[in-house]
């Protein structure tokens, strides 16, 4: 996956600048402000006939405040299991996240990377629950999953 996809605002409008520097630009004025921000990064996906789409989300709360997002949708004509699929979203975050990652600590802002799996297992999306923290935890991100994946379980999937 790409971090240079196109993405846009709720309401639509392109982000024209590469993400890092609309990232940045984003932390500064929310900063300058006066919000501290908490940036929560996750994707979900939808199985239309043969097609996979996808939409991941990079939400940016402000303690307090409420919140914004940036959105990117992508699709995939290629049959896949769910545990496949699930992979396949964590990655997509983990790159995102891997991209942000050094402009966040640099501006101090905390990140988490939201996984669309339910930690109950008799959901089917639990089959990769324990490759999917691995690979977060391991990446160095905090990992969140279901019920607390707001990102990808809330956020995303009203963009797919």
């Amino acid at each position: 996956m790409n971090t240079n996809l196109n993405w846009r605002r709720l309401n639509g409008q392109p982000i024209e600048q590469p993400l890092l520097e609309a990232v940045e630009r984003t932390i500064v004025k929310e900063t300058e402000a006066g919000y501290r921000l908490k940036v929560c990064i996750g994707t979900d996906s939808q199985v239309k006939g043969k097609v996979v789409e996808f939409a991941t989300v990079i939400v940016f709360l402000r303690e307090k405040r409420g919140g914004f997002m940036f959105i990117s949708n992508y699709k995939f004509e290629k049959t896949m299991s769910i545990k496949e699929r699930m992979i396949l979203e964590v990655s997509h975050s983990v790159q995102v996240a891997y991209s942000l990652c050094d402009l966040l600590d640099l501006y101090e802002v905390e990140l988490e990377v939201h996984a669309d799996i339910n930690t109950d297992p008799n959901f089917q999306s639990n089959v990769a629950l324990k490759e999917a923290m691995g690979y977060i935890l391991g990446m160095g991100f905090v990992f969140k999953a279901k019920p607390h994946a707001f990102a990808s379980s809330s956020c995303a999937d009203k963009m797919v």
